[in-house]
């Protein structure tokens, strides 16, 4: 049998120029956004373990939920406000056949964070996978039209969340579980007018680096992965139009990534495929060299 080739290049249509309010649905993308619902077939990779994923109800999260459902796991469905978009991660879960428990809350506080690893140990019986993938950016042309305020939020979402959510779910991990961290290419090249994301995401590589060093001896293994430009609802919800039109054609393969080019690579880190890796970043770009 021959096997069937993609051209990695056209695999996928071009975006379109469109605007959305923040925080962005998954309905409203223009192409659909691909998730793996019609090719991720998974192969028992994680079967009967327990997984957190924040930012789940869209865009990479959902992939990574869809995936890791399908490779055997219960997932807790961490989302801020999009229920529309959280009840469709949870019907893919189920269809898969494993338990889908929703949680809705703001990460970028500590209380929450707290609670969010108390439900997901009680509602699942443990905890044996992280996934901090939840994250806010906003675009400026200037460092004045950073308020202090949002500068704050940014922090407190990308950075200071996975700080709280690590430190409160260390207990309940045990020698085997993972730590899967979304960093950013804009960790390694940062793009000005995202100045205060891709500072966080600057930090969150440093932050899986070490923590993977910390916790090595507890045979708790932290991992990371650096998308390029991925097309999910916080493009528009969050790019003037304009870049919306030409967003991913500056890559190598001339395109932005779908959720679903980024899921197996979650599952890999969080899989015994890769038990020899901890504190390393995988960049899924669409060929930009983290460097």
């Amino acid at each position: 049998m021959t096997a069937i080739l993609e051209d990695p290049k056209t695999k996928y249509p071009q975006v379109k120029a469109q605007q959305q309010e923040r925080p962005g649905y998954s309905d409203a993308l223009t192409p659909a956004a691909d998730y793996g619902e019609n090719s991720y077939k998974g192969s028992g990779k994680l079967l009967g373990r327990k997984a957190l994923i924040t930012g789940a109800d869209s865009g990479i999260g959902r992939a990574v939920a869809l995936a890791f459902a399908r490779e055997g796991a219960d997932v807790v469905i961490g989302y801020l406000s999009e229920e529309k978009d959280a009840r469709e991660t949870e019907r893919l879960v189920t269809s898969a056949g494993r338990k889908a428990v929703l949680a809705k809350g703001d990460i970028s506080g500590e209380a929450f964070c707290k609670e969010l690893i108390e439900l997901s140990v009680r509602e699942l019986g443990g905890l044996d996978i992280l996934v901090n993938n939840a994250a806010y950016q906003a675009t400026h042309e200037s460092l004045q039209e950073f308020s202090t305020e949002e500068w704050d939020l940014t922090f407190r979402t990308n950075i200071h969340a996975m700080f709280w959510l690590c430190k409160y779910a260390e207990p309940h991990l045990k020698p085997g579980s993972t730590v899967v961290n979304t960093a950013s290419i804009n960790s390694y090249k940062p793009k000005s007018t995202l100045l205060a994301y891709a500072t966080t995401k600057g930090a969150i590589a440093t932050f899986t680096k070490a923590l993977g060093e910390l916790w090595a001896e507890k045979g708790i293994r932290v991992n990371a992965v650096a998308p390029g430009p991925v097309w999910t609802p916080l493009i528009p919800s969050t790019m003037p139009e304009e870049q919306v039109a030409e967003f991913g054609k500056n890559t190598p393969l001339q395109r932005p990534g779908q959720p679903a080019e980024l899921a197996p690579v979650y599952v890999l880190l969080a899989s015994d495929d890769s038990t020899y890796t901890t504190g390393q970043v995988y960049g899924v770009t669409g060929g930009t060299v983290l460097a």
